[in-house]
């Protein structure tokens, strides 16, 4: 079983910066990819976001050369939202995915687990460093993922831990 642990964030001035700066880039490349998915579309071929992404990481740092200093998932996973949110609307699960504006979206990006250290009230996140925490995780188990997101001001992340079969 798979549960989630929303922690609020306590970073530094400088890691605010660093963390607004990885989810306008993740939010940056969804966008990107959704305008290429539409040109693609519109001269007759058939997009994916596996294509998207192989295309992209050929011109990524030649268009945007201050994606170096930007940790990979914020550049890499807005590519598997994509493909998430266009699954979704061949589904009739939802509408067709738009552009995300900044300031109006809920801004985030995503870090894989094995990025991801925690120590008591404490998490590292690639290039940001270590950014204290609110609480403590919840939940003893293996880390799959986190997303971390901003509501107003605030940032928090959202860890998700396999914590195997719980009988109630």
């Amino acid at each position: 079983m798979i549960l989630a642990h929303k922690i609020q964030l306590e970073p530094t001035v400088e890691q605010t910066i660093s963390l607004a700066q990885h989810a306008g880039t993740a939010r940056m490349v969804f966008n990107w990819g959704l305008a290429e998915w539409g040109r693609q579309l519109a001269a007759g071929l058939k997009p994916s976001a596996a294509k998207l992404k192989i295309q992209f990481n050929g011109v990524k740092y030649e268009l945007f050369p201050w994606l170096k200093g930007i940790a990979r998932d914020a550049h890499s996973q807005p590519f598997a939202d994509l493909n998430t949110a266009f699954q979704r609307y061949f589904k009739k699960l939802a509408r067709r995915p738009k552009f995300k504006s900044k300031g109006k979206a809920k801004d985030s990006f995503y870090v894989a687990n094995d990025k991801l250290k925690l120590a008591g009230n404490r998490v590292r996140i690639p290039v940001i460093g270590w950014v204290r925490l609110r609480e403590s995780l919840r939940f003893a188990g293996k880390i799959m993922s986190a997303r971390v997101s901003r509501t107003a001001d605030k940032w928090f992340i959202s860890i998700q831990v396999d914590v195997g079969d719980l009988w109630y």
